[in-house]
């Protein structure tokens, strides 16, 4: 991966670790936009012999989409990581998905997403993200997804 400059560290706004860490770098966060970056190593959970599967591409998107709405759990009010925050998210539903091909083993993708709709309770979120990935400058994955993410307490 080539060198980055103002990078935002991911693990800020999941709750993942890895080997389930699907982003490795925020490069621009906002309140409806998120773009991320992710190199396909070798040892990936979801590489099969020299592709990154299906299932990576849907995981890598979610976490990437998970980042807009994540970051009102993790920052205060300041954009100061909170300590100790635990939440729980999954995908709640795939509204579409188009995978235009599969990148391989040794490339960067970068993924683009943009929030669609976003309600909120005391308790929880639900969104509906649009995201787009790219291997180089080719698109490779399309998709509406809709997540569900709560604070545990």
């Amino acid at each position: 991966m080539e060198p980055l400059e103002n990078v935002i560290e991911i693990q800020n706004y999941l709750p993942h670790r890895k080997p389930m860490l699907m982003v490795d770098f925020i490069l621009e966060l906002n309140d409806h936009d998120v773009r991320t970056i992710f190199e396909i190593k070798p040892d990936n959970l979801f590489v099969d012999g020299t592709f990154f599967t299906e299932v990576g591409l849907i995981e890598n998107a979610a976490q990437t989409c998970s980042a807009i709405v994540g970051q009102s759990f993790f920052m205060d009010e300041f954009k100061q990581v909170k300590e100790d925050v635990e939440v729980i998210g999954f995908i709640s539903g795939i509204k579409k998905i188009t995978i235009h091909r599969l990148p391989e083993v040794g490339n960067t993708i970068r993924t683009n997403a943009v929030l669609v709709s976003r309600f909120d309770t005391a308790e929880y979120s639900i969104c509906t993200i649009e995201c787009k990935t790219f291997c180089n400058e080719t698109l490779i994955l399309e998709a509406e997804i809709n997540l569900f993410i709560q604070e545990k307490r």
